[in-house]
């Protein structure tokens, strides 16, 4: 059986060329803040980079202080549990029966036999799809 938490997210655009992530992941290191998420994909002309840190306020005096334009927080959630054949799915199912959009899901084997997710939908679903997962 799945986890699933409710997360909080924050976003910042960076120009898509080598070295950006590990600039802004070697920031957050020095400062001690521990993310548990992280991704980042091209977006337009450049690199969208989502993050969700253990600690939001940490990471936000981290990135007042090197003037990052981040927006958010925004609202996502954290999904793990067992690896088994057809996790992803049955997760799928319970928000497609509610008819909820995932807008996206970016979701790994952890090693050990576990798996961790990050889910997005729509903020005006965000409350629907917490029910349907038994999101806490």
């Amino acid at each position: 059986m799945a986890i699933v938490k409710r997360a909080s997210y924050f976003k910042m655009m960076v120009p898509n060329r080598p070295g950006q992530g590990a600039r802004v992941l070697g920031t957050l290191q020095k400062a001690g803040v521990n993310l548990t998420a992280f991704s980042g994909f091209p977006h337009g002309g450049g690199a969208q980079i989502d993050f969700i840190p253990a600690k939001p306020s940490a990471f936000r005096a981290v990135a007042r202080k090197n003037k990052w334009k981040i927006a958010g927080p925004k609202r996502a959630f954290l999904v793990s549990g067992r690896d088994r054949v057809g996790e992803g799915a049955k997760l799928m199912a319970k928000l497609a029966a509610k008819r909820i959009n995932v807008i996206a899901i970016d979701a790994v084997c952890a090693g050990s036999g576990r798996y961790g997710a990050i889910l997005w939908v729509s903020p005006g679903q965000y409350g629907k799809a917490a029910r349907a997962l038994g999101a806490r």
